[in-house]
């Protein structure tokens, strides 16, 4: 993997319009993928990544695809950050791809992200609930009924969908992953709906860790730190991105390569005594968890 020092260290001022943003917008590029060779740690498995377009999801479903898994990428509307994953999982990697675009705030939405994925794959052997957004605002005064119930249908209600309609599919040795925050464990002034849904998250992941290890099932969940994603120039103005990341320890936002990593662990049998945890990415911000 290229070092610290090789990642991108400074980030220009930019802005999206719209969440959750695209990639091509971004300066400069995030860092999805590395030369290292994968060890064939998940081979033959199949999973489903949601927000699996760009971003954090990206990047683990270019690294499950490294290690040997079949990918479903589920996304909303971003095609052609799609469509540049899944070229590259197939051709680089050469394993099967499916691109779902949906709206996992509708339950129905997720069921049939599951029939599809085991339509095409035979079986779902990980899940990861990654799909997110966030709306900054000064006070809760200013977060309307209607961003209340975006935030938290899409960041925690669909985890419950998807992961409701896979159990029945997963077996003994299964894995679910929840992509939760640092703002869970440290909060955040400006994020105060997003980082209750990532409190959540944290919760779902250890309630239900408790209740699927009987059957075998594991459940752990990730909480990065700042990430170079498209998230982050379409939620904040200019000056906020360009100043993004600089005040934790390491002095800069995590490309998404530098998260994925977390993930396949959780997802491979090096990981198989670690159940109901959360794994933090953070760039040395100390937590009490």
């Amino acid at each position: 993997m290229e070092t610290t020092n090789t990642m991108p260290q400074q980030i220009p001022p930019q802005y999206q319009v719209k969440q959750p943003g695209t990639e091509q917008q971004m300066h400069p590029s995030p860092v999805y993928d590395t030369d290292e060779p994968g060890c064939n740690r998940l081979q033959g498995k199949a999973a489903i990544i949601t927000g699996g377009d760009s971003g954090i999801g990206k990047a683990v479903a270019i690294a499950f695809a490294k290690e040997g898994a079949n990918v479903a990428i589920v996304y909303l509307d971003e095609h052609t950050d799609a469509r540049e994953t899944g070229e590259i999982i197939k051709n680089k990697y050469g394993k099967q791809v499916l691109l779902i675009s949906t709206d996992l705030r509708k339950e129905v939405n997720a069921q049939d992200v599951v029939a599809r994925t085991v339509e095409a794959f035979g079986t779902i052997d990980i899940v990861v609930n990654n799909a997110a957004v966030q709306f900054p605002q000064e006070s809760i005064e200013q977060i309307t009924a209607e961003q209340l119930e975006t935030t938290f249908a899409t960041n925690i209600f669909s985890q419950f969908y998807l992961t409701k309609h896979a159990v029945p599919y997963l077996k003994e040795g299964s894995t679910i992953i929840n992509t939760t925050s640092v703002t869970a464990y440290r909060g955040s002034e400006a994020l105060l709906d997003y980082s209750s849904t990532k409190g959540a998250i944290v919760s779902f992941t250890r309630s239900l860790s408790q209740q699927l290890i009987k059957k075998g099932i594991r459940v752990n969940g990730v909480a990065p730190g700042p990430v170079w994603t498209p998230l982050i120039p379409s939620s904040f103005d200019e000056e906020k991105v360009a100043s993004f990341g600089q005040d934790i320890a390491m002095g800069r936002p995590a490309q998404p390569v530098e998260i994925a990593p977390c993930y396949v662990f959780l997802a491979c049998k090096e990981s198989t005594f670690i159940n109901g945890q959360v794994l933090h990415p953070n760039g040395g911000t100390v937590l009490n968890t």
